[in-house]
């Protein structure tokens, strides 16, 4: 860390002569010192532990905001000392930051930490400063670090957005797999180089006619394998009378949900949500009593998310303190919701409007985020986990869905962190699903399986489809149709229960 050289005079850049050296810091080995801890301060806290969540960071102010304290208690590695500072303090730091307006105490730290070596950042100074804490675009293992030389950090942040929808989703993927085949090359150093610049160079030469014999080969492909499977059942249907009669018994509601299942499925996909109250929704509609709708939901969602929860940890959005609050009060709420409904099952005349106001209630939440009605709050982070978790996993198993809309929307919207709150609802979502599908099946009696097999099969086959046509459909729009849909549809439920009552 002696990057500093005290008696040499600091040297004044002009316009265009960027001095800076880009550094990457292993923040998880080093020792981080915060001074102040404002709103200033909890965004330096905020990207330090975005960056690097094993950060040790040591915060000394005489104040210390409600936002601070809340990113804290998250993390062990994180301490605060609500007194004055010390110059005693900079012996143990490795790297200091400092967000404070008292003049003579910054003056006071940068003397100091000279005289120990130290690197210093002092927020909205940079004339005072050793490093600047640059805009950061991360796509997995791919972090980029933009500088302006402290001169203009919005056009840093606009630079930055431009590049976070530029870079694909799915870079990371690239990254991993050439790593891996790095693993595997023999040779020497020299070779290695030249075949991952072989392997690479298609992704900056363009090569239109191997793309377009890829695109074509793979359209071949498909359509060879859709005819083929056309003529086999055409010639099983004429040739085999077993086929024919095993097909024919097949419920009608079977087919009705498969294609149900891949819509819903389709649309989770574009938007991250609705996937629950959709299917819900439509199961009500076709007369499937709350419970077995219910299990068929879950079901269908265990694989998806347990596929999804476990790609989030293995990038590290899991907040492993969140996920074990949600997961033991949700697990709580979902068994004690499905257990509920499935007792209660014989009086589905009642409990159907009753879910059908909850639909209702979450197709209104839908067609709020579609227009953002509901803004995020900064610094005012939520901390009632625990009953956040019980009434989410409860409403998402009498509901059939609708732990994604309460308890994500919740966190959010009450300060945590977008990327760790969703890859956290989407692993404890598992176990939601999980253990709600295990009480509804050892409870409830005449489970409507056809409707269960054909939104399990539809959202198979529509998930890996899903990925790839998401990107090029409006959320916006989807939203909106689906918070209409599924008002519309609720309040027709609602409509026909009140009218037999008349």
């Amino acid at each position: 860390m002696n990057l500093l050289n005290e008696n040499k005079p600091e040297v004044l850049t002009t316009a265009g002569d960027n001095q800076l050296f880009p550094v990457f810091l292993k923040l998880n080995t080093l020792r981080v010192l915060l001074v102040g801890a404002g709103n200033v301060g909890l965004e330096k806290l905020s990207s330090l532990i975005s960056n690097s969540p094993a950060c040790k960071i040591s915060i000394v102010a005489e104040e210390v905001s409600a936002g601070v304290r809340a990113v804290a208690l998250d993390y062990d590695n994180i301490g605060i000392q609500e007194r004055p500072f010390s110059v005693s303090d900079l012996d143990d730091a490795d790297l200091v930051i400092v967000a404070t307006n008292n003049h003579p105490l910054n003056e006071i730290i940068r003397q100091e930490a000279r005289t120990r070596k130290l690197l210093v950042n002092f927020a909205d100074k940079p004339a005072l400063c050793d490093f600047y804490l640059g805009s950061i675009v991360k796509k997995g293992d791919l972090k980029v670090a933009i500088s302006t030389n402290g001169k203009s950090p919005t056009m840093a942040k606009r630079i930055k957005e431009d590049l976070e929808k530029a870079l694909p989703d799915n870079v990371d993927t690239a990254i991993q797999q050439l790593h891996q085949v790095r693993n595997k090359l023999n040779g020497t150093f020299a070779e290695k180089v030249r075949k991952l610049n072989e392997i690479t160079e298609v992704m900056i030469t363009g090569n239109q006619p191997a793309k377009r014999f890829n695109t074509n080969y793979k359209l071949l492909a498909w359509c060879t394998i859709f005819i083929s499977a056309t003529i086999i059942g055409v010639l099983l249907w004429h040739y085999e009378p077993g086929f024919q009669q095993t097909v024919q018994g097949i419920h009608p509601y079977f087919y009705y949900f498969l294609v149900a299942g891949f819509i819903f499925s389709m649309i989770d996909g574009a938007i991250g949500m609705s996937y629950g109250v959709t299917s819900t929704t439509f199961s009500l509609s076709m007369g499937i009593p709350p419970a077995s709708a219910s299990t068929a939901v879950h079901l269908s969602e265990i694989m998806s998310n347990a596929i999804a929860g476990w790609m989030h940890f293995k990038l590290g959005n899991v907040n492993k303190k969140l996920f074990k609050l949600l997961v033991i009060s949700g697990s709580i709420g979902a068994v004690t919701g499905a257990y509920l409904l499935s007792s209660f099952e014989h009086y589905n005349m009642y409990i159907k409007p009753v879910v059908s106001t909850y639909t209702l209630v979450l197709g209104l939440v839908i067609l709020s985020k579609a227009f953002q009605v509901k803004r995020r709050k900064l610094g005012d982070k939520i901390k009632k986990i625990i009953p956040l978790g019980l009434g989410g996993g409860f409403m998402d198993a009498v509901g059939g869905g609708g732990w994604g809309s309460i308890v994500l929307s919740s966190l959010i919207a009450g300060g945590r962190n977008s990327r760790t709150s969703l890859g956290t609802v989407k692993l404890s979502r598992f176990f939601i699903a999980f253990l709600s599908s295990i009480t509804f099946i050892t409870m409830v009696n005449g489970l409507h399986w056809e409707a269960i097999g054909g939104l399990i099969i539809g959202s198979a086959i529509a998930s890996p489809i899903a990925v790839r046509v998401s990107n090029k459909i409006s959320a916006k729009t989807i939203m909106v149709c689906v918070g209409i849909i599924v008002t519309l549809v609720s309040l027709r439920s609602l409509y026909v229960f009140l009218d037999k009552l008349t």
